[in-house]
């Protein structure tokens, strides 16, 4: 038991980092001079396919391609459901506010968790459930203020949002079925390079100043294909419910970055809902291991 409690905590240290480099897209693009929208995409999602291709080359040397090959059609479905989740994100910011988009994000752990318990048959306890709730309203608490459907517009960027916690909630029971038979890291590889392929055409003309594609190129190393690697890793050694749980803290995060790195004071609501968000996930993480004391 002990040894499995290790690798818990690791895996859960994995998915603390994993969430904080998600959660430096919002700061590092304040910074951008003329990149917009799809172009975004395309520029993160290559330079994450990239990144995660350089640490394969490392690792498998000629078994490169060999791997891709291994993880057989569960890789390919994995694959597209990360370019949802990256495509998703940046289309749905361009059709509505990042509120309703972060909201919308808020959903994965209760989708991933009712998946769990239909196709993995997980039982879910209690206590998580409490938590899932805890979490989902303290989200909605911090954008509460600016959430907003004025128009058919906005009602299309919501649907296009839901998109992402809906592969995200896929990917994760995927992740756990193969995880300990296939390694999956590849593919956050194809995810990187299905999303540059779909937004390519959408991209262009190219407007990414030098600054932008630098700075772009740092995300898709550091806040795309670092931390998905990560996840995947993680996702071995935790539940697939408390690795959406976890994933929260990339939003919790993303407005205290844009405080010390662009000036944006968060507001009272968004304070006191992660708050709740906060208590959520560590009351989750000492109930858990309270189970595994008995």
């Amino acid at each position: 038991m002990s040894q499995g409690w290790s690798r818990r905590k690791q895996a859960i240290l994995l998915m603390i980092a994993a969430a904080t480099l998600w959660s430096t897209a919002g700061v590092a693009s304040r910074h951008l001079q003329s990149a917009a929208g799809f172009e975004v995409v395309f520029w993160r999602s290559l330079f994450a396919g990239i990144f995660v291709a350089g640490l394969m080359l490392h690792q498998y040397g000629r078994g490169f391609v060999s791997r891709l090959k291994l993880m057989g059609s569960t890789g390919a479905v994995s694959g597209l459901m990360w370019a949802i989740m990256y495509s998703c994100f940046m289309t749905a910011l361009t059709l509505t506010t990042v509120a309703n988009t972060s909201v919308m994000e808020s959903l994965a752990p209760l989708f991933t968790a009712l998946l769990s318990w239909l196709v993995l048959k997980e039982r879910i306890p209690a206590a998580t459930w409490i938590a899932i709730a805890l979490a989902g309203c303290g989200m909605g608490w911090m954008f509460a203020g600016n959430l907003s459907v004025t128009d058919s517009r906005g009602v299309l960027g919501m649907l296009v949002a839901l998109g992402i916690p809906l592969a995200s909630s896929v990917n994760m029971i995927l992740l756990k079925r193969r995880a300990h038979t296939v390694d999956l890291i590849p593919a956050v590889f194809l995810g990187g390079t299905f999303s540059a392929l779909a937004m390519l055409p959408l991209a262009m003309p190219f407007q990414a100043s030098v600054q932008d594609v630098l700075i772009l190129g740092a995300l898709g190393f550091f806040q795309l294909g670092l931390p998905c690697s990560l996840m995947v890793k993680a996702s071995a050694h935790l539940k697939a419910h408390e690795v959406a749980l976890l994933a929260l803290l990339e939003v919790l995060l993303a407005p205290l970055w844009a405080w010390l790195g662009a000036g944006e004071v968060p507001a009272t609501a968004t304070l006191t809902g992660g708050a709740l968000v906060l208590l959520a996930l560590v009351g989750n993480e000492i109930r858990t291991w309270q189970q595994k004391q008995v």
